[in-house]
């Protein structure tokens, strides 16, 4: 290239960069970005508080509540308010303002962060269209009121983006209201639904029903709760709910088939999944179930091999199974706390063994088996039982126990009267052996039995 060519080029880069510095932004202006342009569009519509907005505070209301819908962080949310509270009610009125100017080291303070950190939330808030910026000729904030309050001149924060998306936000706050009812209620079917999968799978351990489908419901039904407890969103909570409920009730069928199948088989099959071992013993007094003894048939007669259905006495004078409550109570003192008057009827007797059976762990369903195996002042009698022995007696739980003994008078092998006579005479040590078959239920002496 020539000199004189050259000459021309250089001539012409250095008036460029000279226009190019001439119209760079001056000192105190920030540079025009697409979320200032926009920021300063709805500023400049600005003609008061919205329709149906009667003060400022109905604004900021919205706005909290539509801010997770924007995908705005708790920290511009606190920027917000923060700034919200140097307004004052006329700067919203038609004609004014809403134009804060606190200084940057103020707001340094008020939001704990660092000059870069309040910089960047300023930055963001502009680019999200929540705020515009009034900038003053020196780039300073600052403002001044006249006696009134109103504002005469200011330079910082203008809020007044955040009234012209009202609309915005509050569609976007009943949208939110929407979802968190939608919510609480996938949360309350996903809780009913996980309470009943432990209800199966204790009445399962109850009947001591094993298998590899009770082991994977509880494993299936932990995980699908440990998931539902991270989702935020409707589509996927109603997903994971109907999943569990689904488990729910396949599980619950399956139960319901198995436990037919359980009180069909009266004597137990050999592989029956509801066999249950007790602690041995040959004392009646030690061991609260006892199966009647064995009757020889007469010559030629084969033995029966069906058991005798459990015996129910019917309620005379007061007495079951020549039992009075009060004596009962004497036997079996942990029913008192239960009960309302120290001589108390059957029935009160029924409804304080129904309160004693959640100290003794036996669940709802295995009471009502026992109401229907033995009738409720019998049952009430065999839980009254169950609560008098110490818990070193037991192989397993109180209620396991009791089971066993639902479980015999199914079968017709249950038979507590020996047991109740070893319960009086620990009470009453002078009280002879109980009375031969056959008596008539009668001491040796011929007096009536307590």
């Amino acid at each position: 290239m020539r000199s004189t060519e050259r000459e021309i080029v250089m001539e012409t880069n250095g008036a460029l960069r000279a226009q190019r510095a001439s119209f760079a932004p001056p000192s105190g202006f920030r540079r025009l970005t697409p979320g200032l342009l926009r920021a300063d569009h709805a500023a400049e519509s600005f003609a008061g508080l919205p329709d149906g907005v009667t003060v400022p505070g109905q604004l900021l209301a919205a706005f909290k509540a539509a801010a997770p819908w924007l995908g705005l962080s708790p920290r511009l949310v606190h920027a917000v308010d923060w700034l919200f509270r140097f307004t004052q009610p006329q700067d919203w009125g038609r004609g004014g303002r809403p134009i804060v100017w606190p200084s940057a080291s103020m707001q340094q303070d008020a939001l704990g962060l660092s000059a870069t950190r309040v910089k960047a939330i300023n930055r963001a808030l502009i680019e999200v269209g929540l705020i515009t910026m009034k900038d003053s000729p020196n780039g300073k904030r600052y403002g001044r009121r006249d006696p009134r309050g109103t504002i005469v001149e200011a330079y910082g924060f203008d809020l007044s983006p955040i009234a012209a998306r009202h609309a915005q936000f509050a569609r976007l706050a009943e949208v939110a209201r929407e979802e968190r009812e939608l919510m609480g209620r996938l949360r309350r079917r996903a809780t009913i639904a996980r309470k009943g999968i432990a209800q199966i799978l204790e009445t399962a351990a109850e009947h001591r029903l094993a298998g590899e489908e009770w082991v994977r419901l509880s494993n299936d039904s932990q995980g699908l709760v440990s998931a539902l407890k991270g989702l935020g969103r409707p589509e996927a909570m109603a997903s994971g709910v109907e999943s569990l409920e689904l488990h729910q009730k396949a599980a619950r069928e399956r139960l319901e088939e198995l436990l037919q199948i359980v009180d069909s088989d009266r004597l137990g099959a050999e592989n029956g999944p509801h066999h249950i071992t007790y602690k041995p013993t040959l004392n009646p007094e030690q061991d609260t179930v006892v199966a009647p003894e064995q009757r020889s048939e007469p010559a030629g007669q084969a033995a029966s091999s069906t058991p005798a259905p459990l015996r129910r006495e019917p309620t005379e004078k007061g007495r079951v199974l020549k039992l009075h409550p009060d004596e009962l109570v004497r036997l079996a003192p942990r029913l008192r706390p239960y009960l309302h008057r120290p001589s108390p009827t059957w029935p009160e007797i029924v409804d304080a063994a129904d309160w004693l059976r959640h100290e003794l762990d036996v669940s709802k369903p295995l009471w009502g088996e026992a109401c229907l195996a033995m009738g409720r002042e019998q049952a009430a009698i065999a839980l009254a039982v169950v609560s008098s022995k110490d818990p070193g007696h037991f192989r397993t739980t109180p209620g396991g126990y009791f089971h066993g003994m639902v479980a015999k008078a199914k079968a017709g092998e249950l038979n507590i009267d020996r047991t109740l006579w070893a319960m009086r005479r620990s009470v009453e040590p002078k009280l002879r052996s109980p009375p031969a078959p056959g008596d008539g239920g009668r001491r040796a002496s011929g007096q009536p039995w307590s």
